[in-house]
């Protein structure tokens, strides 16, 4: 009977642990940001390409397991958050969500080395804002321009490097394609923000959106989107992306929202505007789209 009992402790706190990763949240887009990073050096891809899309995807793990550790206080007011949160919810104590976020930054790393000493570095420093973005001394989240920038650099532009210099440690035009990723996750995270914005003002915060305020922050969330698809068109006209690939997503998302079109946004909220209401149809294409390249790499 204690061995029963036991067990279904031990698997009680697995799954907490594995809740307090979130991972259903950033996979989808972890995933094809770090083949597309390695796909645009052109080369062979092999096993080292697992190993970093792991390490990314560990690398973001970490940094909502921290996010909801230190949150945990403020989550556990509002039970919606609290839901979510399971230190938040006692589910899992405080010192063994530090532990098990601990193991995840060390597979993280030891999986980084793998890419070579510039995927390293990169997913190192992925770790450290990953950390400081939430961790209380320090709290990235919390500071106007900061929140941003850091955000959208650990979770999307420090990812797309990573798969590229996993190949090439010269990536010329392909900076651009870095930013306009980079810009897209600022436009999610400015999103997030305006989402929140009544709440966070409530709470006292001074992040971005409410330093700037609303409206600005709403103009500021398409001007990424803006410069975003200027970027990706600048790399198509350099050649730094193949002649077929914008013609075969454009056909893709075409049929997606055809066949697929949602009312709520990536994290199931009611659709703020109308950019929110593509953002999971964007989602599907970009997988699909960078399947169907990394598929034709493979065979070809």
């Amino acid at each position: 009977m204690r061995r029963v009992i036991r067990e279904s402790e031990l698997s009680g706190t697995a799954n907490s642990v594995i809740r307090l990763t979130r991972w259903k949240e950033y996979v989808p887009f972890v995933i094809p940001l770090t083949i597309f990073g390695a796909l645009l050096t052109q080369r062979p891809l092999d096993l080292r390409i697992i190993a970093v899309t792991l390490a990314n995807i560990l690398a973001v793990a970490y940094a909502f397991m921290i996010n909801d550790i230190e949150d945990a206080p403020d989550d556990s007011l509002d039970p919606a958050r609290a839901a979510r949160n399971p230190i938040a919810m006692d589910e899992l104590s405080p010192r063994l969500g530090w532990i098990s976020s601990g193991v995840v930054a060390l597979a993280s790393l030891l999986l980084y080395a793998v890419g070579g000493w510039w995927v390293l570095g990169i997913g190192g420093l992925t770790l450290l804002l990953s950390h400081f973005y939430s961790w209380k001394p320090v709290r990235l989240k919390a500071w106007p321009i900061a929140d941003v920038t850091s955000h959208s650099l650990m979770l999307s532009g420090l990812l797309f490097l990573a798969g590229y210099f996993a190949y090439d440690v010269s990536p010329g035009w392909v900076w651009l394609v870095a930013l306009a990723a980079t810009l897209l996750s600022i436009y999610g995270q400015l999103y997030n923000q305006v989402r929140d914005y009544e709440m966070d003002k409530a709470a006292g915060l001074h992040n971005t959106a409410i330093i700037v305020g609303e409206r600005i922050t709403r103009l500021l969330m398409h001007l990424c989107v803006i410069l975003a698809g200027f970027f990706f068109l600048a790399a198509f006209a350099l050649g730094v992306l193949p002649i077929w690939l914008p013609f075969v997503g454009t056909a893709i998302f075409a049929l997606v929202t055809l066949i697929y079109r949602p009312r709520k946004d990536m994290r199931g909220s009611e659709a703020l505007d109308k950019t929110s209401s593509v953002q999971i149809q964007f989602l599907i294409t970009a997988n699909a789209t960078v399947g169907m390249w990394l598929l034709v790499s493979v065979l070809f």
